[in-house]
């Protein structure tokens, strides 16, 4: 098939669409919307979806949905995600006044990348010329907030994990996928700029409790055992595990005291803290996670002491697919010049687009366009085009690289992805993290 012809169809007719894209996303920075809470968001991407005659399976891990469209052969089925989340910005212009929740992170442009490339692919024909299938996926809960809440629904029996896409692979929905590709606004970058091939960190969060024993602290303090001085202790013993971490690992421990104890005249006999364990690789996210633990229950012991450790995954490192960026990267050179394009700049935070580049060829390309920081209330899209039309043009150009001619790039790409973990590995893993332990204590 003549490739070439049919890029420059699928950007016409995004081109085409450009003003319902543009509304999109205004119309959707007007209903913000957290995670696993996300119905309006997600009726609203339904009817677009329909609106190009496609029909949707609705409900997946509570708000996500998914519309597949068939090419001549279904030889490989290449995703094309949006998310469907907000984050927690009170102070942004469009915030929830119920709620404080803003689209403050770009996940309302995402959308409407997935919405304009389903356009370009859809209303140009090609679909009939490739030997594959495309699936939109929009996908609930990437914001790793409300985490209480997120117990509750686990507790329930309503999730088992708890970010979207982790609970999406549980579901199967990504059984069938063969590769998957979103793009994430880079935020404080208001000009035309792509970042391709940056990775992310991944993390384990901890919340932990200091159990001691009440005692005047004037009076008797010699009678009671010191909570907050094992809590004292045990960030010291953390502190002092730093120098193990190797650079290239990029290990991060930042505990807080949520709870430093009671009263000022009582001994604290029950302090907690809560704190992120990151890495770059999930080998060292293990160690690192050994190491806090162990720091934590030696000074409990010293102080005399018990401690509760409560597990649970966060989300794992993004690896980007390399023949996959270069695809993306070869279709992006029709919209960046070479000094717009750069490669290697990671993440700031943390996406569960890595838990799925465990398992399937991933790219998370991040884009210009947006001014103010993320997650602040300053957050706003400063180059529409940029923005919200270009990522759509390069995911459907992209998609009709590796489908096109038999879905030879597709089969080679599948062929030469290695896996780092498979379905029931990963899930095993994820079991493995939720974990809750003590130790000590002032009763023994």
């Amino acid at each position: 098939m003549n490739s070439h012809f049919w890029k420059e169809e699928v950007c016409r007719k995004i081109d085409e669409n450009r003003e319902e894209l543009f509304e999109t996303v205004r119309a959707l920075s007007r209903m913000p919307e957290l995670g696993f809470k996300e119905y309006r968001t997600s009726r609203f991407v339904e009817e677009k979806l329909k609106g190009l005659g496609l029909s949707c399976e609705t409900g997946l891990a509570k708000t996500g949905l998914r519309a597949s469209v068939k090419g001549k052969e279904s030889r490989r089925n290449i995703a094309i995600i949006g998310e469907l989340d907000a984050v927690i910005s009170p102070s942004h212009p469009e915030a929830a006044e119920e709620t404080g929740a803003a689209h403050a992170c770009g996940h309302h442009v995402q959308l409407a990348n997935m919405l304009g490339a389903a356009y370009g692919l859809m209303e140009s024909g090609v679909m009939k010329e490739l030997c594959g299938d495309v699936t939109f996926l929009a996908v609930p809960a990437e914001e790793f907030v409300e985490i209480e809440y997120r117990r509750k629904l686990r507790e329930n029996g309503e999730i088992c994990y708890l970010s979207g896409k982790q609970e999406l692979i549980r579901l199967g929905v990504f059984d069938h996928v063969d590769a998957a590709m979103m793009v994430h606004s880079h935020s404080a970058t208001p000009e035309r700029r792509l970042f391709l091939e940056g990775g992310s960190m991944g993390f384990t969060a901890k919340q932990i409790r200091f159990i001691g024993k009440e005692a005047h602290a004037g009076g008797a303090p010699h009678e009671g055992i010191n909570a907050l001085n094992a809590a004292m202790a045990a960030m010291m013993c953390i502190h002092a595990n730093r120098e193990t971490f190797r650079d290239e690992d990029g290990i991060r421990v930042h505990p807080i005291l949520t709870k430093g104890g009671d009263l000022v005249n009582v001994v604290p006999a029950d302090v907690q803290m809560e704190t992120y364990v990151r890495a770059k690789n999930t080998g060292a996210l293990v160690q690192a996670c050994e190491k806090v633990d162990r720091s934590i229950r030696g000074a409990c012991y010293a102080i005399g002491a018990g401690c509760e450790i409560e597990n649970m995954p966060g989300q794992l490192p993004l690896r980007q697919d390399p023949a996959l960026s270069r695809l993306f990267f070869e279709n992006s050179k029709a919209f960046f010049s070479e000094g717009e394009i750069r490669t290697g700049v990671d993440l700031v935070g943390s996406t569960d687009m890595g838990d799925l580049s465990q398992l399937i060829p991933c790219i998370h390309p991040t884009i210009g366009g947006f001014a103010g920081n993320a997650h602040s209330k300053d957050f706003c899209v400063a180059d529409w085009e940029t923005a919200v039309l270009l990522p759509a043009k390069m995911m459907a150009m992209t998609v009709i690289d590796l489908l096109a001619d038999g879905a030879g790039k597709a089969e080679a790409l599948c062929r030469e992805f290695v896996p780092a973990m498979s379905k029931a590995g990963y899930c095993a893993f994820l079991d493995r993290q939720f974990t809750s332990s003590g130790a000590g204590g002032p009763a023994e």
